[in-house]
C-alpha cells in the first residue's frame, strides 16, 4: 500500500513537472509570438512613417517647383500650408485670410465659400506692377478653400503688344491705301487727260505702292523672325557689310550721303546668311535715311574675342535720349512726319533686334542729336544662341 501511494505521488510530481515544462513552452512561444507580432507591428508602423514623410517630402518639393501660388485654408480662415512661390509672388504668405492682401484675393475666397463654386479675379500688385490671376475654390466637404495665384503680367503685356501691333499695322497701311485711293480717283476724273498732273498722280501711285509694299514685306518678315532663324550657314559678315554696301550706294548717292565700309576678314557666325543680311540691310538704310546731304555713313565689322562687332556710324539728326530705350519697337519712330517723308516703316530696327537676339547677340546704340548715331551688333563667333 505504501509503495503504491508513493508510487502514485511520484507519478503526479512528475506529471506536475511535465505540464509545468510544457506549460512554460507554451507561454514562451505565446510571449516570443506577441514580441515577434509586436515587432512586425512596430516596422510596419515605422515604414508607413517612413513613406508618409517621403511622400510629404515629394509633395513640397513638387508644390514649391511650381510657378503658381498655393495657399491651403481651413474651415476657419487659417492657413494650414503655403507653397514657396505663394510667398514670393505677393510678398509674404499670411496666417489667416483676412491678412491677404489685395482684397481682391480676400472677395475671392469668400465668393468661393459662399457659392460653393471657383471663383476668378486678377489683381495689380507690387512697384513696378505686376498683374496675377486668382483662383478660389472649395476643397473637401468641411469649407475648406484652396486659392491658387499666377503671374500673368507677360501675357498681359503680349495680348497688349498684339492689340497695339494689330492697330499700328492697320493705320501704317491705312495711309497708303488712302493715298493711292485718292490718285487714282483723281486720275479716273479727268487728271488723266491732264499731261503734268497724270505724271505728278501716277509718281503718287507707285510712291505709296512702294511704300506699302515695303511695310507688308518687313511685317511679313517679322512675322517669320518671331519664330527664329535658321542656324545653318556659316556667314562672314564682313562678306556681308560689303554686299549691303554696295547694294545701298546709289540710294546714298541720291540723298547725297557718302557711304564707306571698312571690313577686314573676320571669322564666320553660325547663322541666317538671309536673316543677317537683312539686319545689316536694315541699319544701313536707316542711317542713310537719317542723314542728310553732305553727311556720311560708315560700316565696319571687326572681330573680338569669341565675337564679330559690326558698326553702322552716321552723321544724321540723331536720337534724343529719352528716346533711345524704345526705339527697337514696332512702328515706333522719334519723328513720324520725317519717317514718312523718307519712306520709312518703322520695322526696321525691330526687325535688327529680333535678328540679333536669334542669333545670341545683342545691340547697343549711342546718339547724340545734331552728332548722329552709333549702333553696335555683337554676335558670337561659337553656337549661338537657338
Amino acid at each position: 500500500m505504501a509503495e503504491f501511494i508513493v508510487g502514485s505521488l511520484v507519478g503526479l510530481v512528475i506529471g506536475a513537472l511535465v505540464v509545468g515544462w510544457f506549460g512554460r513552452r507554451t507561454r514562451s512561444r505565446r510571449l516570443e509570438d506577441a514580441e515577434r507580432g509586436l515587432e512586425r507591428a512596430t516596422a510596419d508602423l515605422e515604414e508607413a512613417e517612413r513613406e508618409g514623410a517621403e511622400r510629404e517630402r515629394a509633395q513640397d518639393l513638387i508644390l514649391d517647383a511650381m510657378e503658381e501660388g498655393v495657399l491651403l485654408l481651413d474651415p476657419g480662415g487659417d492657413r494650414v500650408y503655403a507653397n514657396r512661390a505663394f510667398a514670393e509672388l505677393l510678398g509674404a504668405a499670411p496666417d489667416r485670410a483676412i491678412d491677404l492682401h489685395p482684397l481682391g484675393l480676400q472677395r475671392a475666397i469668400e465668393a468661393a465659400k459662399g457659392s460653393a463654386s471657383v471663383s476668378r479675379t486678377e489683381v495689380e500688385v507690387g512697384a513696378p506692377s505686376r498683374w496675377l490671376r486668382a483662383t478660389a475654390l472649395p476643397v473637401g466637404v468641411e469649407g475648406a478653400t484652396l486659392l491658387v495665384i499666377r503671374d500673368v503680367t507677360k501675357a498681359r503685356r503680349l495680348t497688349a503688344t498684339r492689340r497695339d501691333f494689330v492697330a499700328n499695322a492697320s493705320h501704317e497701311l491705312k495711309t497708303p491705301v488712302a493715298s493711292i485711293r485718292a490718285a487714282a480717283e483723281t486720275l479716273r476724273d479727268g487728271a488723266i487727260d491732264d499731261p503734268p498732273a497724270a505724271r505728278r498722280f501716277t509718281e503718287q501711285l507707285e510712291r505709296e505702292a512702294v511704300r506699302m509694299s515695303r511695310i507688308v514685306a518687313d511685317l511679313l518678315d517679322l512675322s517669320r523672325l518671331e519664330s527664329g532663324s535658321e542656324m545653318d550657314d556659316r556667314v562672314r559678315l564682313d562678306t556681308v557689310a560689303a554686299d549691303e554696301v554696295e547694294r545701298m550706294g546709289d540710294a546714298a548717292g541720291l540723298r547725297g550721303v557718302s557711304i564707306s565700309v571698312d571690313a577686314a576678314p573676320v571669322p564666320a557666325v553660325r547663322g541666317s546668311s538671309r536673316d543677317l543680311s537683312l539686319m545689316v540691310r536694315n541699319l544701313i538704310d536707316n542711317a542713310v535715311r537719317y542723314t542728310g546731304d553732305g553727311g556720311s555713313v560708315d560700316v565696319s565689322v571687326r572681330a573680338e574675342t569669341g565675337s564679330v562687332v559690326v558698326r553702322v556710324a552716321d552723321t544724321g539728326i540723331g536720337i534724343p535720349q529719352r528716346e533711345l530705350p524704345r526705339i527697337f519697337e514696332r512702328f515706333y519712330r522719334v519723328d513720324r512726319a520725317r519717317s514718312r517723308e523718307t519712306g520709312g516703316t518703322g520695322l526696321g530696327l525691330s526687325i535688327v533686334r529680333h535678328v540679333t537676339e536669334n542669333h545670341g547677340g545683342d545691340v547697343t546704340v549711342e546718339s547724340e542729336l545734331g552728332q548722329g548715331t552709333v549702333f553696335e551688333v555683337r554676335l558670337p563667333t561659337g553656337t549661338a544662341a537657338p
